[in-house]
């Protein structure tokens, strides 16, 4: 029997898990950062700004659980194989939904960070199902393919906080709450794992049993990912620019709601067409810029135009003017995503590439688990602004690294086979 292409699949996956991971969105700076919000934790106006120090811990628990836990994952789907990681990843996202529904309705903190820390862990699997594209895939053809993969995270991005706003609110059905949507979560995930059981064919037809994991590995991944010198700039590029993308992602939910009094439903439809133009860049416009460009080129311009989109945001006098500079910014960022992911996917061989994909997540993680600590300390000491400009400098400088060590001259050209 002939195997199925595994490409739908995994792009179902990853929609079903990132919708999962998508209708938090909305909820999470309610619950901290809003005192008019039903669900607020403390329940009094004035630990407001106590409230965004302890938001930027709990987005931060996330990535750096993901931090210590990609590289792992990554490991054993080398050894394994990526299905069976994939499924038990899976099964833990499903509890960990399930889990904060539950702190919510307590009203516990502790609670939360744990379901938090179990989704971060779990969440590792990004390394497995980046590793299966890269199973099936030629080189020349990954940038694309990549692509594809952020038309997915942009699918969820658009379902996902749009269904988080709507089953978060009172107004659209009396008994629905805070927790609604991850009850949801946890569905979800559960038909996910059912998809990858029946939909899924494994994509690692020759795993390393004898590969010795390493439990800390994600320590020295930091490290060893400068032993590669070929991707050591591209590494650097990748931590400045999840960085700055961090900035943004952990804390313009506080801004619109400190500057705009957006409400979880608002915040939602904000975040779903941020979703719906990462679908249109990863879908459409990666796929045609790489025909025609290396993803060097591309870099060049798209790391500080994402940037610089992102200091447009200052200029919005209303909400209807978010709609114009939304576009600038979510197509440059996902230009730069992809382009990122497939230069580092190209650079090595195909025994290594759960290695290559737990490293680069590392990275992702790491990036991601910082910046919102100090985006919350950031938000309480000078303003909830204030990590936005601070998120665009920093996609400005992944810029500036990337062109100071990609220079023109030291670019190829665009591959033939890419026509």
């Amino acid at each position: 029997m002939k195997p199925k292409n595994p490409l739908p699949v995994v792009l179902l996956t990853i929609f079903l898990d990132l919708l999962g991971y998508g209708i938090l969105i909305p909820i999470l700076p309610q619950l901290l950062a809003n005192p008019a919000f039903p669900g607020f934790i403390y329940g009094h106006p004035e630990a407001v700004r106590r409230g965004y120090i302890l938001l930027g811990f709990l987005i931060a628990v996330f990535p750096l659980s993901q931090f210590l836990a990609a590289p792992i994952l990554g490991q054993f789907s080398d050894r394994f194989g990526r299905k069976k990681i994939i499924v038990y990843s899976l099964m833990g996202t499903a509890f960990s939904h399930v889990l904060f529904a539950w702190g919510i309705h307590m009203g516990s903190l502790p609670i939360l960070f744990i379901a938090r820390f179990l989704d971060g862990v779990t969440g590792g699997n990004i390394a497995a199902v980046q590793a299966a594209i890269a199973d099936v895939t030629p080189p020349e053809n990954r940038t694309r393919n990549f692509g594809l993969i952020g038309a997915a995270f942009g699918l969820g991005f658009v379902v996902g906080p749009f269904l988080g706003g709507k089953l978060s609110d009172p107004s659209v059905v009396s008994w629905f709450d805070a927790a609604t949507p991850f009850w949801f979560a946890a569905a979800l995930s559960l038909a996910n794992v059912i998809s990858v059981i029946f939909l899924f064919d494994e994509t690692h037809l020759t795993p390393d049993h004898t590969l010795a994991v390493r439990w800390l590995k994600s320590v020295h991944n930091i490290v060893r990912a400068f032993g590669f010198h070929r991707l050591r700039a591209v590494y650097a590029t990748t931590f400045l620019f999840n960085c700055g993308f961090s900035f943004f992602t952990s804390f313009i939910s506080v801004y619109l709601i400190s500057r705009f009094s957006f409400s979880q439903s608002r915040l939602g439809d904000f975040f779903a067409y941020v979703g719906l133009w990462v679908i249109v860049t990863q879908g459409f416009i990666t796929r045609r810029v790489s025909r025609s460009f290396s993803e060097p080129q591309v870099l060049r311009l798209s790391l500080i135009l994402c940037g610089s989109g992102v200091l447009t945001y200052f200029l919005v006098k209303t909400p209807s003017q978010l709609f114009m500079v939304v576009p600038l910014f979510a197509v440059f960022n996902g230009l730069s995503q992809a382009n990122l992911s497939g230069l580092v996917s190209r650079s090595v061989g195909p025994s290594i590439q759960g290695e290559i994909m737990g490293i680069q997540s590392s990275i992702q993680a790491l990036g991601h688990s910082i910046p919102p600590i100090l985006a919350g300390f950031l938000a309480a000491g000078i303003r909830p602004s204030f990590p936005l400009l601070v998120s665009g400098g920093t996609l400005i400088l992944a810029g500036v690294v990337f062109v100071v060590t990609h220079p023109s001259s030291s670019m190829p050209p665009p591959q033939a086979s890419r026509a």
